[in-house]
């Protein structure tokens, strides 16, 4: 009796055995090739579940008011700064080339886009049209003087907007004093200084030097244009000054061989406020870093994009770190001398 159970419950376990081989083999039906098939789906469908997902590829448009070497120099900071964290990015770039009428069709454009995840606007112009324009995506501006005034946003703090932005609002700049020390206390009667009429960045810079070479005993004798067309005009009225500043105003510094070729007819001493206009003919400049405002404009669109942060959360930045860049080849050639305390610690370059 114990025998004929065991054997029973042997055959049982066998026939279960069996059942779960075919379990494991081939479904009725299905062929053993089937079933290879079916492991390799998932097996597939394993592996692809632990897949690292691929990053997010934004949408930026990048608007310019023309090129010069600052306003490059922005756009490609900003870009490096994103490359920098590994932010992958499709851009949209357009110029307005210096026409007030092409930064409305830009701006327009761009905010009929719905595809874009976050404008730049670089220069005053252009970011006034997109921020007038674009209410539904964040803007960030770049290279404003004095966005307040600019009327890009309502102060320096948080704007609780979609926009918000770097400044090159340079109160360490000096540029008076730094002529000063160039050419000596005594060789410094007149400053003058040409500019675009309406260029409210040009007005706050124009305000700010007036303000700093009046104590000193300076006066300043500006020339507004209306367009790049006056330049040269605007020049000759400037016959007799001590010296020429140029400030970040967007016209002149597109058409600096002018000033410089009448500044080296003159033989007028050329400083400027745009650190990369050094190189191209000027005695010195006190300014910032354009390719340094551009990363730090980049790392606001990662904390927005990447992080979440709203534009209206992050107060406007002005980026206050300065650097003297000098020309002494430029010098002589109006016939001065840098002295070695104002060399001291300073980017030296050589006229192009």
């Amino acid at each position: 009796m114990t025998t004929r159970v065991r054997f029973t419950t042997l055959a049982a376990l066998a026939a279960i055995a069996s059942l779960g081989l075919v379990a494991c083999g081939a479904e009725p039906g299905e062929s053993p090739s089937d079933t290879s098939k079916s492991e390799d789906s998932a097996s597939t469908a394993t592996d692809s579940s632990t897949d690292t997902p691929e990053p997010e590829t934004y949408e930026i448009a990048i608007t310019q008011f023309l090129e010069h070497p600052s306003l490059d120099a922005i756009t490609q900071g900003f870009k490096d700064a994103l490359e920098e964290k590994g932010v992958k990015v499709n851009y949209s770039y357009e110029s307005a080339s210096g026409d007030q009428a092409n930064t409305q069709t830009i701006a327009g454009q761009f905010a009929a886009d719905p595809g874009l995840d976050l404008i730049v606007a670089v220069a005053t112009p252009s970011a006034q049209a997109m921020v007038n324009a674009v209410t539904d995506r964040p803007v960030l501006f770049a290279g404003i003087t004095d966005p307040v005034s600019a009327g890009l946003v309502p102060s320096w703090e948080a704007s609780r907007t979609n926009v918000t932005g770097t400044s090159d609002l340079n109160p360490e700049g000096r540029p008076a004093a730094l002529v000063v020390e160039i050419m000596g206390q005594g060789d410094v009667k007149t400053i003058g200084f040409p500019y675009s009429l309406g260029e409210k960045n040009s007005e706050v810079q124009l305000e700010a030097l007036i303000a700093e070479a009046t104590p000193l005993g300076i006066t300043v004798k500006d020339a507004g244009i209306a367009a790049s067309s006056e330049l040269a005009t605007g020049l000759e009225s400037l016959t007799g000054v001590d010296a020429i500043f140029v400030g970040t105003d967007n016209a002149v510094v597109t058409g600096m061989e002018q000033v410089v070729a009448f500044c080296q007819e003159h033989q007028i001493p050329l400083f400027v406020a745009d650190t990369a206009s050094v190189a191209r003919g000027a005695v010195a400049s006190r300014g910032i870093d354009y390719y340094e405002l551009g990363k730090r404009t980049g790392d606001m669109a990662y904390e927005i994009l990447v992080n979440g942060v709203s534009p209206g959360a992050i107060p406007p930045l002005q980026v206050t770190d300065t650097q003297i860049v000098a020309n002494p080849d430029a010098a002589a050639s109006f016939g001065i001398t840098i002295p070695a305390s104002a060399l001291e610690g300073a980017e030296i370059v050589t006229a192009e």
